[in-house]
């Protein structure tokens, strides 16, 4: 079954939905929406985790512990959702026809994403999936797909993306800062 134009913008306009949530998220309930938005888009999501750092939670404490609590959720909400992903990459590593249906695409993804990936892993093991996620705009669920075909510590996994996740956070908001004093 192909999906219609129709149905795809439909689901293009939730995954917006769901962005506005994460900016408008406030209060102790907002720490858990912008959990399970850093959940959903370390395995399913194509979206950008930067938004997350929009939130205004109104807890009553000072902005950098907000900010600090944000961070932290977000990235909490990345690493459990990473080893979501890295069960299902595990999946498909070990999936002969989607590796086959792959291979047979136009762009041959397997070969591209093994070489680049194989080659971060190697060079970097896995402080090269947490810099690789430390890159802002970038979307985060391809390096976690492609890492957990490579990789089997659950535990190292979730630690990197884990630190990739803030570390992202972390380089989002110093380019903002370094922005903001030069303007």
């Amino acid at each position: 079954m192909t999906p219609s134009l129709a149905s795809l913008a439909f689901v293009h306009g939730d995954l917006h939905v769901l962005e506005e949530l994460v900016r408008t998220a406030s209060g102790p309930l907002g720490l858990l929406v912008i959990f399970v938005y850093s959940f959903l888009i370390a395995f399913v999501l194509p979206l950008p985790s930067e938004v997350v750092l929009l939130a205004n939670l109104n807890l009553g404490l000072p902005a950098d512990v907000e900010l600090t609590l944000v961070v932290v959720a977000s990235g909490l909400g990345k690493a459990l959702g990473s080893v979501f992903a890295f069960a299902i990459g595990r999946g498909v590593k070990e999936s002969g026809p989607v590796i086959t249906l792959l291979r047979k695409s136009p762009i041959d993804v397997v070969a591209w994403s093994e070489r680049k990936t194989v080659e971060l892993a190697r060079k970097y093991g896995y402080a090269g999936l947490a810099l690789a996620l430390c890159v802002p705009g970038f979307p985060d669920t391809f390096s976690i797909y492609a890492f957990s075909v490579l990789e089997e510590d659950y535990l190292k996994f979730a630690l990197a993306t884990f630190v990739g996740s803030v570390g992202r956070l972390v380089v989002t908001l110093a380019i903002f800062a370094l922005g903001f004093t030069f303007v």
